[in-house]
């Protein structure tokens, strides 16, 4: 019992020993003016709040976020393919990459893939 709160009281002391002497000899002695600002983006927070933002970035991130979340509901489909009949499982496999697929044509259709330059 006195061995483990002694080294309970040891680990504490290092620790925060090692915490003051980091903090002590720290090189950033002085506040970064970039750092105190309210946006480290490269955006001057004076101006306007509302500046025009490109909607092919949206776009592309939102394809982004489908193409990952199909990726997260195809690997627990392998998996199952051991567990599952076989034509239940390509048919449920089929109809999802066509789902797809004509998700990718409706984006081609709408300009949504082409990038302007």
């Amino acid at each position: 019992m006195f061995i483990s709160i002694t080294m309970t009281l040891i680990t504490f002391i290092i620790s925060n020993l090692m915490i003051i002497i980091s903090i002590i000899i720290s090189k950033k002695k002085m506040k970064n003016k970039e750092k105190l600002s309210p946006f480290e983006c490269g955006f001057n927070p004076l101006l306007t709040s509302r500046i025009p933002f490109s909607l092919q970035f949206i776009m592309i991130s939102i394809i982004f976020l489908i193409f990952d979340i199909e990726i997260s509901l195809i690997l627990p489909m392998i998996i199952t393919l051991n567990f599952n009949l076989m034509n239940t499982w390509l048919m449920t496999i089929l109809f999802f990459i066509l789902i797809l697929i004509l998700g990718i044509f409706y984006e081609w259709s709408q300009n949504f893939l082409a990038w302007k330059i």
